[in-house]
C-alpha cells in the first residue's frame, strides 16, 4: 500500500512540473519565438497605439446626442451609444463585445424572444442603411446582420452585409462606391484552408484602411 501510494505521489508531482510547468512554459518561449505576433493576440497598432485586435470584434459607436447637444442618457443614466456613419458596423453582439467573456444569445429557432431579437435587429439594421440604398428589403439583409456569433466576438461580416453597407460608407465618406467595394475586397479573408467556412471580411482592418483613404475629420 505504502508503495503503491509513494509511487503515485511521485507521478502526481513528475506530471505536474511537466505539464502544469515545463510544457506550458516550453511551448510560450517557442511561440514568441516562431509567431510572437499571435502569440500576444494579434494586436493591432497604429503609430505605435494599439487600437484593437485582428481576432476580437469592437464597435464602432459614438454618444447619441439629443436637441441640446448633450448626450442622451438611458434610463440607467448611461449614455445612449449609436453607430458612427463613417464606419462598417460589425454583426451584433450580446456581450458589446467584452473581450472578457463570450457568449451568445442561447435561444431556440423557435423561440419568442429570439424572433423578437432578430426583428429589433433588423429594424436597426433598415433604419441605418435604406436612407443609402433604397433597393434594400428586410428579404435582401444577410443573416449574419441580425443574428449574434457563438463567440459574440467575431471580428468578421459577411461580404454581402459589407457590400450592403458600402452604400452608406461612400455616401458619408464622399467616395466612389467602387472604390469602398474594392477596399472590402482587398480585407476579405477566403476559406480556411480553401474549403472551410466561408469568406469574411475584417471589420477592423477594413475600417483602418479606409481612414488612410479618405480621413475622417
Amino acid at each position: 500500500m505504502k508503495k503503491d501510494l509513494r509511487t503515485g505521489l511521485i507521478a502526481i508531482v513528475v506530471m505536474t512540473v511537466f505539464l502544469g510547468l515545463a510544457y506550458p512554459l516550453a511551448i510560450t518561449g517557442i511561440s514568441q519565438v516562431a509567431f510572437p505576433g499571435h502569440a500576444n493576440g494579434s494586436k493591432v497598432s497604429i503609430d505605435g497605439r494599439i487600437v484593437g485586435s485582428k481576432l476580437i470584434g469592437q464597435e464602432f459607436t459614438e454618444p447619441k446626442l439629443g436637441k441640446n447637444g448633450k448626450p442622451v442618457l438611458d434610463e440607467e443614466g448611461e449614455e445612449v451609444l449609436v453607430p458612427i456613419k463613417s464606419y462598417f458596423q460589425p454583426r451584433p453582439s450580446a456581450t458589446e463585445y467584452s473581450a472578457d467573456v463570450t457568449f451568445f444569445g442561447n435561444a431556440a429557432p423557435d423561440s419568442v424572444e429570439a424572433r423578437e431579437e432578430v426583428r429589433e435587429y433588423m429594424k436597426a439594421y433598415l433604419q441605418l442603411e435604406k436612407p443609402y440604398d433604397k433597393t434594400l428589403t428586410s428579404e435582401g439583409i444577410p443573416v449574419d446582420a441580425v443574428t449574434q456569433s457563438a463567440s459574440g466576438v467575431d471580428p468578421e461580416i459577411s461580404q454581402a452585409n459589407a457590400r450592403i453597407q458600402a452604400h452608406r460608407i461612400a455616401a458619408v465618406r464622399k467616395l466612389p462606391l467602387s472604390q469602398v467595394e474594392d477596399l472590402i475586397s482587398a480585407n476579405t479573408h477566403g476559406r480556411f484552408l480553401g474549403v472551410l467556412g466561408e469568406p469574411g471580411v475584417n471589420v477592423l482592418e477594413l475600417n483602418i484602411a479606409l481612414d488612410k483613404q479618405a480621413p475622417t475629420k
